[in-house]
């Protein structure tokens, strides 16, 4: 029976899957089936490692994503929520806008993790013409979870490296302007501490922080948006998700410099999977 594949919660991955360097769907899957929730990958990628390292194999999947999709649709899966996180192209952007559009329900929770740049400066291959289509899919989402790179170039607003709280809470608002019901901009940087700005359509916000420790490494940006999706499908609040995945990130990067972990291979988080409920 048709309805036999819709007995469990399930989430849509649209993501890279990367071989070493722990970030993409190579985190996201674990901590997403750890927290009780099937997760379905729909690759955009396969890469051997990520590009951080100074060589790598990498095969684009944007030509056989439709017909990759297609199955699912003959499967007839319905999903709980849909996550999406780096898109290369013009191409796979509007394939991810057509696919929740046909899989989205009113019970659907979209997350969009916007990939399009960090430090200032968007990614080089990310065109202008890819940063207006990803202010579309913004606005196709429930949660939208920029880093402050990308809330600038979504928002059209001037990147600087110093910012006012009252700064970051005008960004939140012109990010909600977009569509999304709730946003959470991240790795905000304040002195000793990291803070994520959470905010929702119905809500003035608030700023969740943590002790920063360690180095910036791969990955914790899907490590973090894994668990708020995850949390999202399983009906958990939205604040205390941010403050479970800062948490969470944090003694990720403790483990990761203890054990003496390259910069260029991520986190560790497989030491501590089983403290995430």
């Amino acid at each position: 029976m048709v309805s036999e594949h819709n007995h469990q919660k399930k989430i849509a991955l649209i993501n890279d899957i990367t071989g070493f360097g722990r970030c993409s769907v190579a985190v996201e899957l674990p901590i997403i089936s750890m927290m009780k929730v099937q997760c379905c990958v729909i690759p955009t990628a396969i890469l051997s490692n990520h590009t951080g390292f100074n060589s790598f194999f990498f095969d684009d999947y944007t030509s056989k994503m439709e017909s990759y999709i297609e199955q699912c649709k003959k499967l007839n899966l319905a999903f709980n929520g849909i996550c999406s996180g780096f898109l290369g192209s013009q191409s796979q952007i509007s394939i991810v806008s057509d696919f929740i559009r046909d899989f989205s329900d009113k019970d659907t929770v979209v997350i969009v993790d916007p990939v399009m740049g960090d430090n200032g400066r968007k990614y080089s291959t990310y065109t202008d013409e890819m940063c207006d289509m990803m202010k579309q899919l913004a606005g196709q989402a429930h949660i939208l979870t920029p880093n402050l790179t990308e809330a600038c170039i979504l928002t059209d607003t001037e990147y600087t490296e110093k910012w006012h709280e009252k700064d970051i809470i005008i960004l939140g608002e012109r990010l909600l302007s977009l569509g999304p019901e709730k946003i959470v901009i991240t790795g905000i940087q304040q002195g000793s501490l990291i803070a994520n700005y959470c905010c929702t359509e119905n809500d003035k916000g608030r700023f969740i922080k943590v002790k920063k420790t360690g180095q910036q490494r791969s990955g914790t940006g899907d490590i973090f948006t894994s668990i708020i999706a995850a949390d999202a499908v399983n009906g958990i609040d939205f604040y205390s998700s941010v403050r479970k995945a800062s948490q969470f990130i944090k003694q990720c990067i403790i483990h990761s410099d203890k054990m003496a972990i390259p910069l260029t291979d991520g986190v560790c988080f497989e030491e501590i999977l089983h403290t995430l409920k």
